[in-house]
C-alpha cells in the first residue's frame, strides 16, 4: 500500500474523528480553515437532508451566508469531512452510491478566489470527485479555409469511439430539425447570463443579438462517457478557456501563407469576394493573436494536410509516442484511511479503503478527477460504500 495515509478515518458513528472532524448537532459538521470555520450540513431532522453551508468569521465575530456556486450533492443520510492542503474540503456521504458519494467543497482555491473578486462577496464552490482521470480537452483554433475542420474530421473517422464534441449553450430558438441537448443546449438568456456570471462557462459570445458559449459541464460531460472533448473554437474563445481553470492542449493550425489561404478559399467556392476579403482580413488578425499571446502550446503549419494531421496525432500521442510537452499533475500528497465495518461483522477492518487524494486535477465547477481507491482487503470497492453510512 505504499506509505502511511496522512488521514485515519474511523469512529464516525460516534460523530467524531480524530479532531479534524467535529460533528455537534443535526446533520452539521465544522471544519476550521484559517481564521474561518465552515459549517457543512443542515439543521433539519429528517432522515435525509439536503446540504447547506455557512461560515463563521472568528476575526469579525459574525456568521456569513456564502455564495455557493457548482452542483451541491444531493440529499443524503448524513456525512462526514476533511479538510486537505488548506483550499478545499472532502466531503463523504452516507447512504450515497459509490459513484456519487465523494465530493469537494472549495473554499481558498484559485477558482474561488477568482470568484469571490468577480463577485465580491464569500464564495465556496462544489464539485463531484470521480475516480480516475480524464484525458486533457483539446483546443483546436485557426482562420476559416486553414483546414481545422478537416484535420478533426480525420481524427474522428480513425478514432470514432476516442473523441467526442462538447455540446454548445444558445440563447436562441431551436430550429424545426434540432434537438435540445444534441444540437445545442437551448436556454433562457437571463440563466445563461447568471451561469456566465457564476464562472460556469469557458467561453462565450453575442451573434446576431444570441448567446453562444461552452460550458464547464458539457466539456465534463463528454469526459464522463470515456472520451476525450475536442473543442473547435476561434482564438478569441480559446484566450477566454487558457484563461479558465480547465487543463487542456491548445493548438493553432496556421496556414503556410497568406495566398495559400486565400486560394483555399476561393476553391471552397462558398463565400462572395467580399466574404473573402473580409475573413482574410480576420484571419490575418487571428494568425498574430495565435503567434504572439501565449495561448497556444502548438502551432501547426498546413501546408501539406498529411504531414498535419500526421504532426497532430504525434502531439496528441495517437502515434505510439508520449504526447509533447505533457503539464505535470499537481501533487497534495495525502492518503485517507477509511473503516467501514458491518455491523455484527465482528471483523472491524473487514472493509478498510484507502482513499489517495494525491493528483486530484480540475474542481468547481465540474468535477475533480483523479482520485484513486484502493481496498485494504480483496473485498471490492462497492461493497465498502454499499454500507457507507454505516462507517465505524
Amino acid at each position: 500500500m505504499g506509505e502511511a495515509p496522512m488521514f485515519y478515518v474511523e469512529n464516525l458513528k460516534d460523530r467524531v474523528s480524530n479532531g479534524f472532524n467535529l460533528r455537534f448537532k443535526g446533520f452539521e459538521t465544522s471544519i476550521d480553515v484559517g481564521d474561518k470555520t465552515f459549517v457543512i450540513g443542515s439543521n433539519n431532522n429528517d432522515s435525509i437532508s439536503s446540504i447547506e453551508v455557512q461560515i463563521y468569521d472568528k476575526s469579525r465575530g459574525k456568521w456569513v451566508i456564502p455564495t455557493v456556486l457548482g452542483t451541491e450533492p444531493k440529499r443524503y443520510e448524513g456525512h462526514s469531512a476533511i479538510l486537505l492542503n488548506e483550499d478545499r474540503i472532502m466531503v463523504i456521504t452516507w447512504g450515497s452510491t459509490p459513484d456519487d458519494c465523494i465530493w469537494f467543497l472549495e473554499v481558498d482555491t484559485e477558482y474561488v478566489k477568482q470568484q469571490k473578486k468577480a463577485l465580491g462577496t464569500e464564495v465556496i464552490a462544489w464539485s463531484k470527485g470521480v475516480r480516475g482521470d480524464a484525458e486533457k480537452p483539446v483546443v483546436i483554433s485557426g482562420p476559416s479555409g486553414v483546414g481545422k475542420g478537416t484535420l478533426i474530421n480525420m481524427l474522428m473517422k480513425e478514432f470514432p469511439t476516442m473523441f467526442g464534441f462538447s455540446v454548445s449553450h444558445t440563447t436562441r430558438a431551436p430550429r424545426s430539425i434540432e434537438k435540445n441537448g444534441v444540437h445545442y443546449h437551448f436556454t433562457e438568456r437571463s440563466i445563461m447570463e447568471k451561469d456566465i456570471k457564476d464562472g460556469k462557462f469557458l467561453e462565450f459570445a453575442s451573434v446576431h443579438g444570441n448567446l453562444y458559449g461552452t460550458s464547464i459541464e458539457a466539456v465534463e460531460a463528454v469526459a464522463d462517457s470515456g472520451k476525450r472533448c475536442i473543442l473547435d473554437i476561434d482564438v478569441q474563445g480559446a484566450k477566454s478557456v487558457r484563461a479558465s481553470s480547465l487543463d487542456a492542449v491548445f493548438i493553432f493550425i496556421s496556414p503556410p501563407s497568406m495566398a495559400k489561404l486565400e486560394e483555399r478559399l476561393h476553391l471552397r467556392g462558398t463565400e462572395t469576394e467580399e466574404q473573402i476579403q473580409k475573413r482574410l482580413r480576420n484571419a490575418k488578425a487571428e494568425i498574430e493573436q495565435g503567434k504572439s499571446l501565449g495561448i497556444f502550446d502548438h502551432i501547426l503549419c498546413n501546408d501539406h494536410l498529411e504531414k498535419c494531421y500526421d504532426n497532430l496525432k504525434k502531439l496528441l500521442g495517437l502515434d505510439g509516442t508520449t504526447p509533447t510537452n505533457p503539464k505535470p499533475s499537481s501533487k497534495i500528497n495525502n492518503k485517507i484511511l477509511v473503516k467501514s465495518e458491518t455491523l455484527g461483522s465482528g471483523n472491524p477492518s473487514k472493509n478498510s479503503i484507502v482513499l489517495d487524494v494525491s493528483l486530484l486535477k480540475g474542481g468547481a465547477p465540474g468535477r475533480t478527477r483523479g482520485l484513486n481507491v484502493f481496498a485494504v482487503d480483496p473485498n471490492p470497492f462497492s461493497d465498502c460504500l454499499n454500507g457507507i453510512h454505516k462507517l465505524s
